[in-house]
């Protein structure tokens, strides 16, 4: 697959061909939901707790007495059954962690890949650098390689002008090349990628030893 390479102007300065590995791979749609539903099962904090019966603290004097009433004989105003008592069988703090090996992380992300490149979505620019963290100047880029769209920015490395020009654009979001996961790529319309961090992925997908985010 031979795509263009622009500039920050919008102006093709080249074309690119693709690693087939990667953006020809063969579309799993039910392992990249497998890999989005881990990563929000792993976002989940897991903090929920209510108080048990043995939890609330309330008197222990008998509620009335036990004989002549023509009531149930209750004991506790602990029990679930009461207004401020307990709650039966409520949730505890426990972990939701998933994991997925390696290899089934790396074939989602090259799925989400080839399916961003089959749609057109995947923007290559040869750099992607700013003078000043101005947002105005962000806006102005993605206004031009994206139109009105919202958009995924893979960054090679650390660039702080960048991150903090666009942490202000509502639809934009930038992320490190080593942590693409599935679900940042689907959730944007387009992904614009500078040739630095195409050579990022191509080191992740390809088999390097290189963290995926995830």
């Amino acid at each position: 697959m031979i795509v263009p390479v622009l500039d920050m102007q919008g102006k093709q300065v080249g074309t690119l061909e693709l690693p087939p590995e990667i953006f020809e791979y063969k579309i799993n749609v039910g392992l990249m939901h497998q890999y989005v539903v881990m990563q929000n099962a792993n976002a989940r904090l897991g903090t929920h707790k209510t108080k048990r019966r043995g939890e609330v603290n309330r008197t222990k004097a008998k509620w009335y007495r036990q004989k002549g009433t023509g009531r149930a004989r209750h004991g506790s105003r602990n029990a679930p059954n009461f207004v401020g008592g307990g709650r039966a069988h409520g949730p505890i703090p426990h972990k939701y962690t998933q994991t997925m090996p390696k290899k089934m992380r790396r074939a989602a992300i090259k799925s989400a890949l080839s399916a961003l490149a089959r749609d057109g979505q995947l923007i290559f620019v040869s750099e992607l650098r700013l003078s000043e963290p101005k947002t105005k100047l962000m806006k102005a880029v993605i206004e031009t390689l994206a139109g009105d769209r919202s958009a995924l920015i893979l960054l090679p490395e650390r660039d702080e002008i960048v991150e903090r020009a666009t942490r202000n654009l509502e639809r934009v979001m930038y992320l490190h090349a080593s942590y693409t996961n599935v679900r940042d790529l689907l959730r944007h319309e387009r992904v614009i990628i500078p040739l630095a961090s195409l050579d990022v992925l191509k080191r992740i997908l390809l088999g390097a030893p290189v963290a995926v985010g995830g």
